[in-house]
């Protein structure tokens, strides 16, 4: 029979190693690329950070054309099909009608609108409580959600989706 000796600073290392983060106040991150979809040149990062229950999110893109863009996240976190149509529509656990976030009805994944600048590179943020990262809570996890950049602008009315054009970027929300 052979005997395993484990050290003191062993133990403490897995015991470290395999620590949770069940505590709410610990920060959960994501940095996702964006694949360039429809033809377009567009690229980028997505960052969304988890703290103290809520999420902050920001996208840094290039290669768009100059003039206003939406954003939304879709339902699935797939971005295999060359237009970006394999991500689904728009993520929507709470069965609501497409709209402008934070007015009136709208989806959780109705991010918005933000501008590309005159060289094709465009910034939006934003902090919500209504999103988290790896819950299971299908009315607020992001994780398994797709991201989409659109071409054109989100009018906020059209629905489901705002009529904002072709999806030119996509990014798989997964860890």
């Amino acid at each position: 029979m052979k005997k395993i000796i484990f050290s003191t600073a062993f133990i403490i290392a897995v015991l470290i190693g395999c620590k949770t983060n069940s505590n709410p106040n610990d920060s959960k991150k994501l940095v996702l690329s964006f694949e360039s979809k429809s033809n377009s040149k567009v690229s980028g990062t997505a960052t969304f950070i988890e703290q103290n229950g809520k999420v902050s999110f920001t996208a840094k893109l290039s290669g768009l054309t100059p003039g206003v863009h939406a954003i939304h996240i879709h339902e699935k976190s797939d971005c295999t099909a060359a237009d970006g149509s394999s991500a689904g529509g728009h993520w929507n656990p709470t069965f609501k009608n497409h709209g402008k976030w934070g007015v009136g009805d709208y989806h959780k994944g109705d991010i918005g609108n933000f501008i590309a600048d005159k060289n094709g590179n465009g910034t939006i943020s934003m902090t919500t409580d209504e999103w988290n990262i790896g819950s299971g809570d299908p009315t607020k996890d992001i994780l398994g959600k797709g991201l989409i950049v659109h071409q054109g602008t989100d009018d906020f009315t059209s629905q489901p989706s705002g009529n904002a054009g072709a999806r030119v970027a996509c990014s798989a929300i997964i860890k």
